[in-house]
């Protein structure tokens, strides 16, 4: 992890950040009442044109295409090892329709690629296997941790990723491939599979490095600012944390059954790098856990101090009015228009009355010193 820099400054919230960051559901109105397999996109447009990327190879031929169409990737599928299709964009219906009838895709996975939103989970479908996860990003704008669904089909001999727009963490994999003596590129479509799941875990740990980075500044600048934003910045980095226990927490069971369960597109060799992976998933858990005692314990902090400055400003104000009691009693009782007041006619007697009360003033602030009060 990136040690603390104390030079970092609290930067005041965006109150929009708190507004808009990212929904717990998806608006779902649309697919009330329709029956299972109807294919409707729930999510925003993310992409103007889906894009289609496709990378095949084995242990000689490396090839990289941009497809108009999904037919062109078919006849990669008898020459080379293994075949990747990345589709950029899931608004496009009949182009997600396409896909199912070329691969032979089930009709309620296609409906789960169009329901962005999906808790990460793992079925087997004999021929495939289907997995979802969550693509993250930290933005250092209004929007905070943005999620992203990624819908992965490993069958024989392809793997066919699904993603909302274009940009992700995978270029690293798409080099290893390209070199001619990675370890990928002698292994079968599985492999690519776990490849693809590491690099978007390995990612959230350089999310939790940027949200420790964010924590930092915040403990910096918690006991010197008890004002409204450093509360506001506070509460929105728990939601975040929150958000991001619920896009991680269940991949940790969705990879414990790829490890456990016997999957036909899952080879044995592979199954260790995947318990790797869910030694990852483990650490990313514990330390999202670390983070939210730790931020729970910054706004547990924040109200106790600002608790106890209100405590501090109503003992003061309750010493001066203690004190003003006794000297409004004696200035009231010498406001009185009675015409027999015998200090009246005193010739020092103002004096003496100013005296007296200095003497309870210094009497009530020395008996308040002893007793600590202040």
């Amino acid at each position: 992890m990136k040690k603390k820099r104390q030079s970092d400054k609290v930067r005041p919230v965006d109150r929009g950040r708190i507004e808009t960051f990212g929904k717990v559901l998806k608006n779902r109105t649309k697919t009330a009442g329709q029956p299972p397999g109807t294919l409707i996109h729930v999510g925003e447009k993310q992409v103007e044109n889906p894009i289609i990327t496709m990378i095949a190879y084995d242990d000689s031929q490396f090839i990289v295409r941009t497809c108009s169409d999904l037919q062109e990737c078919l006849p990669f599928r008898e020459t080379c090892k293994v075949v990747w299709v990345n589709i950029d964009g899931l608004h496009d219906i009949p182009l997600i329709a396409q896909a199912g009838e070329l691969f032979g895709i089930e009709s309620l996975t296609l409906e789960d690629i169009l329901h962005t939103g999906q808790r990460p989970k793992v079925e087997d479908f004999e021929r495939y296997l289907y997995l979802v996860l969550q693509m993250l990003e930290f933005s250092e704008g209004p929007r905070g941790i943005e999620r992203e669904q990624l819908s992965i089909l490993v069958g024989d001999g392809y793997v066919i990723t699904f993603q909302e727009k274009p940009g992700d963490m995978f270029d690293a994999v798409r080099q290893r491939i390209a070199n001619s003596g990675a370890k990928v590129r002698r292994h079968a479509a599985d492999f690519l599979a776990y490849a693809l799941i590491d690099a978007v875990v390995d990612h959230y740990l350089s999310i939790l490095e940027e949200v420790e980075n964010t924590i930092d500044r915040l403990e910096a600048g918690l006991l010197e600012n008890y004002d409204r934003a450093t509360f506001e910045s506070i509460y929105t980095l728990k939601r975040e944390l929150i958000i991001l226990r619920k896009s991680i927490w269940p991949l940790r069971e969705a990879i414990g059954s790829v490890m456990r369960d016997d999957f036909a597109v899952i080879g044995d060799g592979v199954e260790p790098y995947f318990r790797d992976v869910y030694d990852h998933i483990i650490l990313v858990i514990d330390t999202v856990e670390v983070f939210r005692d730790i931020v729970t314990g910054m706004q547990e902090t924040y109200l106790a101090a600002v608790n106890n400055r209100m405590n501090e400003v109503m003992k003061f104000l309750t010493m001066i009015a203690t004190i003003f009691m006794p000297l409004s009693f004696i200035a009231g009782l010498y406001g009185m228009n009675f015409r027999y007041m015998p200090e009246l006619e005193w010739r020092w007697g103002y004096f003496v009355v100013l005296g007296v009360m200095s003497l309870i003033v210094l009497s009530m602030v020395r008996f308040y010193r002893s007793r600590q009060w202040f």
